[in-house]
């Protein structure tokens, strides 16, 4: 069976191939810096390796770049749409009315359009991609996998905000928790590295958008995310957590309208609002030049981390393993640096030559003498999905 994943990110596309139940991979590839003049396309089989610079304006654009590679005469894997069997979709937010994955019908698309609202920068490219896949391949059943069905084990004293208890139970307004699928196995490879029966993790997803997860025993205790994909982390665009009084200021004193401020916090805030970039590789480019602005947002980024780091210690009462995951994650050498440094408190020890290396597995990166193991795990929400598809499917 072939089931195609496609990952919309807030300004990515991510997707495989895959033959299932086998999990071989019969292609991969990307999109990257969506909206941008220099988009970057990746594309990957056993026989051919492209990556191509192009102008590519948005999500429905990327989708339609991507099916022309499937299809390409002498590059494509797949003669015709039919060959597809199944897609499976990541969409951020499904709310608490989703919880597992579920096949795609009026009634979920009208649902991920009605919660856009909550992830602006997702739902409506995960809706669009999805509208695309339809459209283009018409033959195939069509299924999602939710990011929020991971979090579903969060405590009521976790998700539950401090405020009139009517809007917890008749209107929903809770902490859903994001980047569920990728938490979700990276700690389950982590859990089988370690060999835990019983596991304190906490697990770092560190990419365009930023979350961190503490994980006891395989389940989602608490997440720094809440009601919508923009608070905990500093991210690329977003500004992670913020002193709410500052948007009634914005709106009361200075003049800015609701949208204004909605569209500052998460299209114009976080790294690229601090420092002009929203890339952290041209700002870890632009900070060894001495760039002072890039060097306080790396600074900033790393310490709203180890705040998290401490927090979730204290909840679990314990620690096993620090999980590093995603594109700067698994690649920033520099950010794993910053976080781990002066933590010796809390028996975290990074081993700088260790951390300096590149590698495509699951990898330990601290000293000997460090009780808490800090991992390297590369996250694979496209295998993630394709498993869950398979399962509900067979």
């Amino acid at each position: 069976m072939n089931i195609l994943i496609i990952n919309s990110g807030s300004s990515s596309i991510k997707y495989q191939l895959l033959e299932m139940p086998s999990a071989k991979i019969i292609c991969l590839g990307s999109i990257e810096r969506i909206g941008s003049k220099e988009a970057i396309s990746s594309y990957k089989t056993d026989h051919v390796k492209i990556e191509k610079i192009y102008e590519i304006k948005d999500h429905k654009a990327g989708l339609k770049r991507i099916t022309s590679l499937l299809l390409d005469s002498e590059k494509g894997v797949i003669k015709s749409t039919d060959d597809i069997d199944a897609i499976g979709h990541r969409v951020v937010h499904g709310g608490s009315s989703y919880t597992k994955t579920t096949l795609i019908n009026e009634e979920v698309k009208n649902k991920i359009k009605n919660l856009s609202p909550l992830a602006p920068l997702h739902n409506p490219a995960n809706l669009e991609g999805i509208l695309m896949a339809e459209e283009i391949f018409n033959t195939s059943k069509q299924f999602v996998v939710f990011d929020t069905a991971f979090h579903g084990t969060i405590p009521v004293k976790a998700k539950q905000y401090a405020i009139p208890g009517e809007l917890y139970k008749e209107k929903g307004i809770q902490a859903y928790g994001f980047h569920g699928t990728s938490h979700k196995y990276v700690s389950e490879k982590a859990i089988e590295y370690l060999k835990l029966k019983k596991s304190k993790l906490i697990s770092i997803h560190l990419g365009n958008g930023c979350s961190i997860t503490a994980i006891k025993d395989g389940k989602s205790l608490d997440h720094s995310m809440g009601f919508a994909p923009s608070n905990g982390l500093v991210m690329g665009t977003r500004s992670g957590d913020i002193d709410h009084s500052i948007i009634f200021y914005m709106v009361d004193t200075l003049g800015y309208s609701i949208d204004d401020v909605k569209e500052l916090l998460n299209k114009k805030s976080g790294m690229l609002g601090l420092t002009g970039y929203n890339d952290l590789r041209d700002i870890e480019s632009e900070a060894s030049k001495g760039n002072n602005e890039c060097i306080i947002a790396l600074e900033m980024n790393a310490y709203r981390i180890k705040k998290y780091i401490g927090a979730y210690t204290a909840i679990m009462n314990g620690l096993d393993a620090i999980i590093f995951t995603a594109g700067i994650g698994e690649n920033s050498s520099l950010m794993r640096q910053l976080v781990c440094k002066d933590m010796s408190y809390f028996n975290i020890h990074l081993d700088d030559a260790k951390n300096d290396l590149r590698s495509s597995t699951i990898r330990e990166i601290n000293t000997e003498n460090s009780k808490v193991k800090i991992l390297v795990i590369p996250t694979n929400e496209e295998l993630e999905i394709a498993k869950q598809v398979y399962n509900l499917i067979a």
